[in-house]
């Protein structure tokens, strides 16, 4: 099936060279204006195991999903809708506007290219598991080839208004919990609204397996981390680089965070951080948190005592009550 999966991309990658596509933004299939009524509810519509197993793999190897996180994934497939098609019909037309993008459940698709206004040429089947479309869910240019079901087939279709919205809410969900996770971080307090919300949308998500050392006490750091899911413990030795002098120091949870004062010097990590299961967290590293905001010392000028705070702390004794440097 990955076969597949990755036919249909080379297929689509052909139909777009072939047809010289110009990709303009069309005004009828623009995001959903923001207002104060209620949004309309996103479909959600259960999905069998399997299908659930297809669409992953169909999206995972898809350059407009591979992106989004598990989560994100999973709103998408609940709101893709099944549509039925017949042996013979035309699914998409070449030169049509469209704005559905396709993943097949069951059924076999055949991907025609006319040239030139030339009789159709065949260049790609598609089978379970394979997708088509997917530029539809950005673009508001005609379509680039016809796909005809040569069985009947069974289709889950996702439209581009649906695919935006997705993303916006995920987007204003997401920003709105590191904003509150970057509230508790000590050497951020004094940071303005429109800071933290800059610093929100720079998170980047990072998960770690277990037992995986996120950070590793006397190396250099430059980026500090939230956790999201999950778990970590975080060990000192007493005598640094003697592993058997090495004891427990805390154990830091979804909201906690570690690292922050990499973003403010270099001294080396006061502890070593290590997941306890699969950890989900965000980080920032301080190169872009001073392009977005300069440097931090900076704005931690507007508080002297707590810039001070944190300028003379010892490096061997990291701020538990912060959480781990």
């Amino acid at each position: 099936m990955t076969n597949n999966i990755s036919h249909n991309q080379k297929a689509t990658e052909k139909v777009e060279a072939q047809n010289n596509i110009t990709r303009k933004r069309r005004g009828a299939i623009s995001s959903e204006p923001l207002g104060d009524k209620p949004a309309t509810p996103l479909p959600n519509i259960p999905k069998t195991v399997e299908t659930q197993q297809r669409l992953e793999q169909a999206l995972s190897n898809n350059i407009m999903f591979s992106h989004l996180e598990e989560e994100e994934r999973n709103v998408v497939f609940l709101a893709m809708v099944e549509v039925l098609y017949k042996a013979g019909d035309i699914i998409i037309k070449q030169g049509d506007e469209g704005d559905l993008f396709y993943v097949i459940d069951t059924g076999i698709c055949d991907i025609y290219v006319s040239q030139n206004g030339g009789s159709p040429t065949l260049v790609m089947e598609v089978f379970e598991g394979g997708s088509f479309g997917e530029l539809a869910l950005i673009y508001g240019s005609p379509r680039a080839a016809t796909v005809i079901a040569r069985t009947d087939v069974r289709l889950w279709a996702l439209n581009g208004a649906t695919y935006r919205r997705i993303l916006m809410d995920q987007t204003i969900k997401k920003r709105k919990l590191y904003e509150e996770f970057l509230e508790k971080v000590s050497i951020l307090r004094h940071i303005d609204k429109y800071e933290r919300v800059s610093l929100a949308d720079a998170l980047e998500p990072v998960n770690f397996q277990d037992g995986e050392v996120i950070v590793r006490q006397g190396d250099p750091g430059d980026r500090f981390y939230i956790i999201v899911e999950g778990k970590v413990v975080v060990t000192q030795e007493a005598v640094p680089g003697d592993h058997s002098t090495s004891h427990v120091v805390s154990e830091l949870h979804p909201s906690d965070y570690f690292g922050e004062i990499a973003l403010l010097t270099d001294r080396p990590r006061a502890a070593t951080v290590t997941s306890i299961g699969y950890t989900k967290c965000v980080e920032l590293d301080r190169q872009r948190f001073n392009r977005l905001c300069g440097p931090i010392d900076q704005m931690l000028r507007r508080n002297m005592e707590t810039y001070n705070q944190f300028l003379n702390r010892p490096p061997s004794s990291p701020n538990l009550n912060s959480q781990k440097s």
